[in-house]
Formats: structure tokens, C-alpha cells, sequence
């Protein structure tokens, strides 16, 4: 091979190796910028909602004709009056409380009989045997009930929920709602209704509206941050002992 030659391909294997490390690198530091964004998304919604707990609770129809944004709408205390709808019961699987390993609870609401909203119950336990769904009591009748718009966070889910009308409760991964109304034949609103914990109605209630805190993300984005920092040192240093080599 002749040195021309050589001489090249080393150039193409250098500006591979800058090239993969400028890539890792960042997209490590994406990672931390995305993190550190969470972290100051969480810190602007939990002062939002420590400024909602001094509101009122307003009736639903009120606080949808006056407020359109999500972000302004998320978290806004509401009052519901109406019935709940017997055939429409779902259960939120793998959900935990104090270590233990449970469900939450939604059932269909109709405001005003116009306006259908998954209710947030509450969590009930479930039992060691993943078959077994728990024994939960369809709540019938009228009720003016108190609590908080939620617009759910959807999650991973690693395959498609498929979904069956007969199963009463429906157990499920993740709430999506767009689905759920499909399989219902019902405009559901797009949020649920997360019952004050001062409520009778429902289970047990230790909602948490931001669950991971800000300081979480503050600490995933230093991680990235150090990532990034060590990556590129190391790939510096690489560089250097490399053209000691070549040197000598």
C-alpha cells in the first residue's frame, strides 16, 4: 500500500472518529438541555398550582367557555354535577402506593348530561395474582363532586392495548382517551377529572400532579452534562496518544 494511500485512509478513519464523537456528544448535551427543560417546565406548573389552591372550585361548563388554553386549563379546580355512567369502568394497571402495587380507578362522569369526563377515583390495591382483577363497586346515580382537570401524560407502551367493550372494569396500560371514546362511541373530553381528597366518593386519593420533581431533572441533566464532559475528554485524549504514536 503505498503511503499516499495510507496517508488517506487515515485522514477518512480521523474524520470518522471526529465525526461519531462531535455526534454522541451532542446528543448528550441535547439530553441534559432536554432535562433541564423538564426541570423548569415542573418548577412554572407546581407554583401554578400552589396558585390554584387558593381558587374556588367553578362549575366545568364555566371554566371551559372562559378558558381554551391546556396549559392554563391543566390543573383548574371544577365542580361536576351529573351522573356516572355504569357501563364505563376502567382500571389503570401498575400503579403503586406505599410500595404496594395496585390500580386507579376511572369511571365515565356526565356533566350536565352533555359533557362525558373520565373521574379519577382514587387507587385500590390488587391482588398477587395478575388475573385477578380487583372487586370494585360501580358507582350509580346523581352527584356534585369537586376536583381537578388532568390532562393525562401519555407513557410508553411497548405494544398496542387492545381493548375489549365487555370487559367490565377495563383494565388497561395507559389511559387514551381518544381511544377509549372510539371503543365507547362517546366525545369524551379530552382530560380527566381528579377527585379532591376531601371527596366520600371513590378510593384511596395521594394524587401527585408533577411526579418526578425538578430537582430529579436538575440531577439527570448534570449526569448528561458529565457525559458529554467526559466523552470528550476521552476522545481528546485519544486523539493525543494517537498522534504521540504517529510521532514517534
Amino acid at each position: 500500500m503505498g503511503v499516499n494511500r495510507l496517508s488517506s485512509l487515515f485522514r477518512a478513519v480521523n474524520i470518522i472518529w471526529l465525526a461519531i464523537t462531535l455526534l454522541v456528544f451532542s446528543g448528550l448535551i441535547k439530553l441534559g438541555l432536554w432535562q433541564a427543560e423538564r426541570a423548569s417546565e415542573k418548577e412554572v406548573r407546581l407554583s401554578r398550582i400552589e396558585q390554584l389552591l387558593g381558587l374556588e372550585h367553578q362549575p366545568l361548563e364555566n371554566v371551559l367557555a372562559t378558558i381554551k388554553e391546556q396549559e392554563i386549563l391543566n390543573d383548574q379546580p371544577v365542580i361536576l354535577n351529573g351522573q356516572f355512567d355504569p357501563e364505563v369502568l376502567i382500571v389503570l394497571d401498575n400503579q403503586s402506593s406505599d410500595g404496594r402495587l395496585g390500580y386507579r380507578v376511572f369511571q365515565l362522569f356526565h356533566h350536565q348530561e352533555e359533557l362525558p369526563v373520565l373521574v379519577n377515583l382514587g387507587w385500590v390495591s390488587g391482588s398477587r395474582d395478575r388475573s385477578v382483577l380487583p372487586d370494585i363497586e360501580i358507582i350509580k346515580g346523581t352527584h356534585q363532586l369537586k376536583g381537578n382537570i388532568r390532562y393525562i401524560e401519555p407513557g410508553i407502551v411497548l405494544a398496542e392495548q387492545a381493548y375489549s367493550k365487555n370487559s367490565i372494569p377495563l383494565r388497561v396500560q395507559q389511559v387514551e382517551i381518544e381511544k377509549l371514546g372510539r371503543l365507547f362511541s362517546k366525545q369524551l373530553l379530552p382530560f380527566a377529572v381528579y377527585l379532591d381528597k376531601n371527596e366520600v366518593v371513590g378510593y384511596k386519593k395521594h394524587w401527585q400532579p408533577v411526579v418526578m420533581p425538578p430537582e430529579k431533572h436538575r440531577g439527570y441533566a448534570f449526569q448528561w452534562f458529565s457525559l458529554a464532559i467526559a466523552w470528550l475528554a476521552l476522545m481528546i485524549w485519544a486523539a493525543w496518544k494517537n498522534n504521540n504514536k504517529k510521532a514517534n
